[in-house]
């Protein structure tokens, strides 16, 4: 049997990743509607305070989450386009299935699952609610396949194949290593105020112990940084360049924020650069 034909081992789990937040019943919403139809099976909150509308945080999120967790359908709802002509998509990799809109948001995390073996666009009635809110596709959609999918329902039975080089893939962040260090995009910032890279870990691997780093055009500002492994290696409010639990490269204060000493968002561009011994 080919990948693109292999069929789906049974799901474990269904995970939940979403930017709908915690004040409203948008998440309820999608839990009762795969309990109505798997009520046995498990549901993981992922995380549901992704910035509204930051498809790179959800992809990021999903991507560096969805490894660790059981083999199971992993359902993102971060969608500014939902109900525009944008298509609703579930993809089938060896670590799992993935169900959600096709705007990027899926692609890196089956990637870190192995890669796409099959895709459908989910266009089958009776395998949505009866009645699709042009805005509530979490609820009407994604949730529905989902547990469809979890109690072992066919993925092709789920709409038409997709040509996995059709699927929506977001621009990839900016690195780029230089002489003396390397300039990397911002990817996320966490609830700590720690500030991800994109930057894989062997560009920080290159560097001495002593570091500055500022905005990508900045060439005479910058703060100092220590290049070391845990935040303890840095005195209280120093900045710190580290190795993350996701192998790229980040910056920390320790008992601080480095986001707000750094001025750093998603996109930002800094420099990294060594130092010589003193």
């Amino acid at each position: 049997m080919t990948s693109s034909t292999r069929s789906p081992a049974p799901a474990e789990v269904v995970s939940l990743t979403t930017d709908y937040g915690l004040a409203d019943g948008f998440v309820a919403a999608c839990h009762g509607t795969i309990a109505r139809l798997a009520p046995r099976l498990r549901v993981i909150d992922v995380t549901h305070l992704v910035p509204p509308g930051d498809v790179r945080r959800g992809a990021t999120v999903l991507a560096q989450t969805t490894p660790y967790l059981p083999y199971g359908v992993h359902v993102a709802v971060v969608d500014p386009g939902v109900g525009t002509a944008r298509r609703g998509i579930a993809l089938a990799t060896a670590g799992g299935l993935l169900v959600g809109p096709d705007n990027g948001l899926l692609l890196d995390a089956a990637d870190a699952l192995g890669g796409v073996d099959q895709a459908v666009e989910l266009t089958n009635p009776r395998w949505l609610a009866p009645r699709v809110s042009a805005t509530f596709h979490g609820r009407d959609v994604f949730a529905p396949v989902a547990a469809r999918l979890a109690v072992g329902a066919p993925l092709p039975e789920a709409g038409p194949a997709v040509d996995p080089s059709t699927l929506v893939r977001l621009p990839e962040p900016v690195v780029r290593p230089e002489p003396h260090g390397f300039v990397a995009e911002v990817l996320t910032v966490d609830h700590f105020g720690n500030v991800q890279l994109a930057a894989p870990a062997d560009l920080l691997a290159a560097l001495p112990a002593r570091l500055r780093v500022r905005p990508a055009g900045d060439r005479t500002g910058g703060h100092r940084a220590v290049h070391g492994r845990t935040f303890a290696d840095v005195p209280v409010g120093a900045l710190l360049a580290h190795v993350d639990s996701a192998g790229r490269v980040a910056l920390s204060v320790n008992g601080g924020r480095a986001a707000e000493l750094l001025s750093a968002v998603p996109g930002t561009l800094l420099r990294v650069d060594g130092l010589a011994a003193s």
